[in-house]
């Protein structure tokens, strides 16, 4: 192969919208050797050390997504998940039609609709659990590549929390030295990654709570998807009474390693007074930006001399705005500012670029997980493998 690998990577997150695809190009990379036994390299110079040479987005169809926040809140019985979980395939694999052909390998994260990093005996849940629906056979089939999928067991089994693994990409692409990085993705929930310098050892990286999925509730109330530009936020005042009882969730204190999810952050999970839309929204917005602020404040080593915001809420000035106000002085930036936009990467394709890393480590055989970030015992070598039949589409 004469160009640098490339890997097309698919996410959906939990705020449930759609399915970005990020051609992720690794110039300076190792070729694709499947048959693996190399060790992993020394991380190229640059930063970023990719590129994200095409993106698109596909939004869900309004039933399917309204499937997807269903089975999220445990309405569907099994036949109706089965069913999900191979319209999820069909739609993943129409997502990665368009540049499949430019890829060597596609990595699919798959779509989150329960995961249970701990026991909770309460509940019934005797074990860590999680399920990623979206059946990769399905895409293999229709995009001729193999397909890496279902990261998330390898590590719940090695006595992980099964989450986060996107540092393991944010150290491998954004890592510099002599800066102490967050990056901050702010999807349906809201996690980070904690870069010390280019030291994968001094990675802190853990879900801080709520995201967007509680403004994305809200905002349904209005018959929208999301508090589009923060319009709603922008019009009400947060309800000071209701921000103390959130911030009192008991998962907020607990230290990471940790994992979270919308079976968690609910509206109807968490206590909730009769107050307009607006000042709800407002609420919501203040929640979230206080939680990711003391979580920081609280859960790393050392200030961060930046923090680098992705995924939807950086496209909410709402949001943006309480989260400067709680961080400063520590500057909040975006990919944009950084230049980093020059290379491809935005809010947008960051994590679907970073599980597109996580699949071509995984193809190589290499570790790609940081045990230390998880709780695991050991590090994993996390995906698994889906090969295309001869004849297969590409």
């Amino acid at each position: 192969m004469n160009r640098a690998p490339r890997v097309l990577g698919l996410m959906s997150g939990t705020s449930a919208d759609g399915i970005d695809a990020a051609l992720l190009e690794l110039p300076g990379w190792p070729a694709l050797n499947p048959k693996g036994g190399e060790a992993f390299p020394a991380l190229p110079p640059g930063v970023p050390r990719g590129r994200v040479v095409a993106h698109t987005i596909t939004p869900y169809a309004p039933e399917l997504r309204a499937q997807v926040l269903r089975a999220m809140r445990g309405g569907l019985d099994t036949a109706q998940l089965t069913q999900l979980h191979w319209a999820l395939g069909e739609a993943l694999a129409g997502a990665a039609q368009t540049l499949a052909a430019d890829a060597d390998v596609i990595a699919c994260h798959g779509q989150t609709v329960q995961h249970h990093p701990r026991p909770e005996a309460a509940r019934g849940w005797a074990r860590p659990a999680t399920l990623q629906l979206g059946e990769a056979a399905v895409i293999a089939e229709t995009c001729g590549r193999p397909v890496v999928s279902d990261f998330r067991p390898a590590d719940l089994a090695a006595g992980g929390v099964g989450a986060p693994l996107v540092p393991f990409a944010d150290w491998a692409l954004f890592a510099e030295t002599g800066v102490n990085r967050v990056i901050l993705n702010l999807g349906g929930l809201a996690n980070l990654t904690f870069l010390q310098s280019t030291d994968p050892a001094g990675v802190v990286a853990f879900d801080t709570g709520p995201g967007n999925c509680l403004l994305d509730e809200i905002a349904a109330r209005m018959g929208q998807t999301c508090d589009d530009g923060g319009r709603l936020a922008a019009a009400g005042t947060a309800h000071a009474a209701t921000l103390r009882a959130w911030l009192a969730h008991p998962e907020l204190s607990v230290p990471p390693p940790k994992a979270t999810g919308r079976e968690v952050w609910s509206l109807d999970r968490l206590p909730v007074p009769d107050l307009s839309v607006p000042d709800l929204a407002a609420t919501a917005t203040a929640f979230t930006a206080q939680t990711v602020a003391d979580a920081i404040h609280r859960f790393l080593p050392a200030p961060p001399d930046e923090v680098v915001v992705a995924g939807g809420g950086a496209r909410n000035p709402s949001v943006m705005r309480e989260l400067a106000a709680r961080l400063a002085p520590v500057p909040l930036k975006t990919f944009a500012d950084l230049g980093w936009n020059a290379h491809g990467f935005t809010d947008a394709t960051r994590e679907a670029a970073a599980f597109a890393l996580l699949g071509y480590a995984r193809v190589q055989g290499w570790a790609n997980t940081l045990p230390h970030t998880t709780g695991a015992r050991r590090a994993v070598c996390a995906g698994k493998l889906s090969l295309p039949n001869p004849g297969a589409s590409s």
